[in-house]
């Protein structure tokens, strides 16, 4: 018989939910017990998780009012974050959501990167739009411009104003804008202008393009539906504070039979190398499980960033192991990395919606990656090809 007080069992469970948070915080991460593909590193545990949130955002501490210790508040995901070093740290601006399906921002910072992620103090209070207020807010892509500011551009979704009496699932996508220069006061600009009828994931260029600000954009005809819109856009904007894209085209399409033959997007701003602006995008493919989501690679010419220059065929990434289970499965998206001075990068990624990874390469790895491996030519006949004249290769054939 348990003869345990409330004051007690409350005490009990409040240390036991303690010391699990700090074994989690503290746990080192290490290499994936695998051989690699040469190209990145895969971490063996997530970074960043829902049971990642801080507990006093979670459970009400004071036993009168909490005699159980029961959570109140629940989080179901922390994924798709951006990504920026920031004061020596690496920080993480988490789509953290909560069991009511809300999502919002937080920061997690770490100090090498690869472990031991720790959410600051309180979540991003993010400004709102008077009378648009955001239903949701997700998928912040984080910038260092050249202007001096950090821009965060994501996705504000909202019920459509015209959906049909009693439809209460149809929305209306666009990206929403926020600066700061200490990632905790933003001041929230005006929601992006474009000509599409819908916009996600939206990438602010790190430098300045003929004095104009370059953005990637993703046009749609609808929430989910691409249309007659769909690939990789860019368009330009004189104006932050008056955000309206012009001269918007598409530089990266979709196309039949591939890994973005349904829709693709832009992950984070792309990378300077000396061969050209090094970009991390996700491609879409319907299958008969739903959609896979899967990262690719792409160059864009130093001097004209609407030039394509270099595509490897295929993936860069895909779901691995348990990474293809979660809320969403099948799904790997990154909107974040982050480049060191001695040229390792880190590269975020969420898995299957539910919770976020690293992986870690360097710019000459990655840059020989999107170089010099076999273009997609579209056919099983060309892939062929070029399995065959690698192997006449390794032969001292050619």
């Amino acid at each position: 018989m348990n003869t345990m007080n409330a004051s007690d069992l409350f005490l009990k469970r409040r240390t036991e939910l303690e010391e699990e948070y700090s074994s989690l915080i503290a746990k080192p991460n290490k290499p994936a017990d695998e051989v690699p593909n040469g190209i990145y590193t895969r971490y063996e545990n997530p970074v960043v998780t829902a049971k990642h949130v801080p507990l006093d955002w979670r459970y009400d501490f004071n036993p009168a009012t909490n005699p159980f210790m029961l959570e109140r508040i629940g989080y179901n995901a922390a994924f798709n974050a951006g990504a920026i070093k920031f004061q020596g740290k690496y920080i993480l601006c988490v789509r953290t959501e909560g069991n009511d399906r809300k999502s919002f921002f937080a920061i997690a910072e770490s100090d090498n990167g690869i472990d031991n992620f720790k959410y600051w103090d309180k979540p991003c209070v993010i400004p709102q739009i008077d009378g648009q207020p955001d239903t949701n807010a997700y998928d912040m892509r984080l910038t260092l411009h050249e202007d001096g500011w950090i821009y965060g551009i994501f996705c504000t979704e909202r019920k459509d104003p015209s959906a049909a009496a009693g439809d209460t699932s149809s929305a209306i996508a666009n990206a929403g804008i926020v600066r700061t220069k200490d990632l905790v006061n933003f001041e929230r600009l005006p929601d992006l202008v474009s000509t599409s009828g819908q916009q996600r994931n939206v990438v602010l260029h790190p430098e300045f393009v003929d004095q104009k600000y370059a953005l990637y954009t993703r046009p749609q005809d609808g929430f989910i539906e691409v249309g007659n819109g769909g690939g990789i856009g860019l368009g330009f904007v004189e104006d932050m504070a008056n955000p309206v894209v012009k001269d918007e085209r598409i530089i990266f399409g979709k196309n039949y039979h591939t890994i973005y033959e349904l829709k693709n997007g832009l992950g984070p701003a792309p990378i300077k190398t000396s061969e050209g602006w090094m970009h991390l995008a996700h491609g879409v493919r319907n299958t008969a499980a739903g959609l896979r989501y899967t990262l690719y690679m792409f160059m864009t010419d130093l001097n004209d960033i609407s030039k394509v220059t270099h595509v490897p065929a295929g993936h860069f990434m895909a779901p691995h192991n348990e990474e293809r289970i979660g809320d969403v499965s099948n799904v790997v998206f990154s909107n974040g990395w982050i480049t060191d001075d001695d040229g390792k990068v880190y590269i975020y990624y969420a898995s299957s919606d539910t919770r976020m990874h690293v992986a870690v390469s360097d710019i000459e790895r990655l840059t020989d990656y999107v170089i010099n491996s076999p273009v997609d030519g579209f056919t099983s006949a060309s892939s062929v090809q070029n399995i065959i004249e690698l192997i006449d290769r390794n032969k001292g054939l050619v």
